[in-house]
């Protein structure tokens, strides 16, 4: 995210996904081509534990706006978080669940086949909506150093006061990236 809180830029929208700017937000790990690279030292570590996630939980219009990632994120299982059930292309992507009755049922869902490994949370509005119902454990924010003075904010919207614990901070010259517990 923008250290003004941003995960996406002005104009985000289905023809331009991320808005303007998005892919500023993935340059410590996105070539400008948009080729994936693990960067080298605690930074690429990180990239290693996103990529052993046993499940992404996510939101609709995320989901959508990626074309449900092509049905696969390094194998995992996909749990889509919405109100209403997919359109018929989802069909095509066996490891997309569409789960329409509650953030806590998506969320217990994806854990549940995650195992013991983690699960990634995509969206500002699904992280939103973890964080109120109390089924977030932890937060990983990649801070980057731009300031981007508009968009779709992380943490817009939220009901009450969250507080954290600091768990981890990886200073790099590309991003800040910090991991918090929260605290209950």
């Amino acid at each position: 995210m923008s250290l003004d809180g941003y995960i996406a830029g002005p104009n985000d929208e289905p023809g331009n996904p991320g808005g303007d700017g998005f892919e500023r937000l993935h340059e410590w790990f996105v070539t400008p081509d948009g080729e994936f690279f693990r960067p080298s030292g605690p930074a690429g570590e990180l990239v290693d534990e996103e990529g052993a996630s046993g499940a992404v939980l996510t939101g609709r219009r995320t989901a959508e706006q990626a074309d449900h990632w092509g049905g696969d994120i390094h194998g995992s299982p996909i749990f889509v978080f919405s109100q209403r059930p997919p359109g018929p292309s989802v069909a095509d992507y066996p490891l997309v669940t569409y789960v329409t009755d509650g953030i806590e049922s998506a969320m217990a869902q994806a854990k549940a086949a995650a195992g013991d490994r983690h699960v990634n949370v995509h969206g500002a509005y699904t992280a939103q909506r973890a964080l109120e119902a109390g089924v977030l454990d932890e937060l990983q924010i990649h801070v980057i150093p731009v300031l981007f003075g508009g968009g779709r904010r992380l943490f817009d919207v939220l009901p009450s006061r969250v507080e954290l614990e600091i768990v981890r901070v990886i200073d790099t010259p590309e991003a800040t990236h910090l991991r918090y517990r929260i605290r209950r």
